[in-house]
């Protein structure tokens, strides 16, 4: 199991960075300040694919990289890119994708799953369904509706829940430290909707 075999300290540097993003600056309305919200999402998508373990078949051969696939309007801009610009999980590069269209995703890890689809979000999730790929997203109730990971602004701060029932049914594997920092939903749950 080759995310257990991590070295220790390692794990504990990263571990330390989420707790840092989960403690950033707070957010502010201003127009400028909306871009630092999605340079910290991009933080947190990079270190969740760090705590992450993915089912060998969900990648082409052992030296393929890791896909973070954006559908939809990308609200990220550069600041995804550069964040994983030069980084490795696993052994594997890191490579941004963005398309309109999920099926342009499928070959993706990680999928964030922008604002612009929020009427099709059931579409999308069952398109991606049984793929072993991380969905990700901010739109309400994400995860309670099948997604893995939904982001929320409380006490304007950026958090996340998870569901780990739609991640084992994916087949990947949450690590107990993510798991500790974020807020469990199960489908159908009803956990405020922030």
């Amino acid at each position: 199991m080759e995310f257990l075999m991590r070295p220790h300290k390692l794990r504990g540097v990263v571990l330390g960075a989420l707790l840092a993003l989960l403690g950033a600056a707070p957010l502010n309305s201003a127009p400028q300040e909306i871009s630092r919200e999605y340079q910290i999402k991009a933080a947190f998508l990079f270190n969740f694919a760090q705590f992450v373990e993915w089912p060998a078949g969900a990648f082409a051969n052992p030296s393929a990289p890791l896909c973070i696939g954006i559908l939809g309007n990308d609200p990220f801009g550069p600041a995804l890119d550069q964040t994983v610009q030069g980084e490795t999980i696993r052994s594997r590069p890191l490579v941004v994708t963005r398309s309109k269209q999920v099926e342009d995703l499928k070959d993706c890890q990680l999928v964030f799953i922008s604002e612009s689809e929020r009427d099709r979000v059931g579409e999308v999730l069952a398109a991606l369904d049984l793929q072993s790929v991380l969905t990700v997203s901010d739109i309400d109730r994400f995860a309670e509706r099948g997604g893995v990971i939904r982001f929320f602004v409380q006490g304007n701060r950026v958090r996340f829940e998870i569901n780990p029932t739609s991640a084992r049914r994916e087949g990947l594997k949450i690590s107990s430290q993510l798991l500790a920092l974020g807020r469990i939903v199960e489908s159908g749950s009803k956990s405020g909707g922030h």
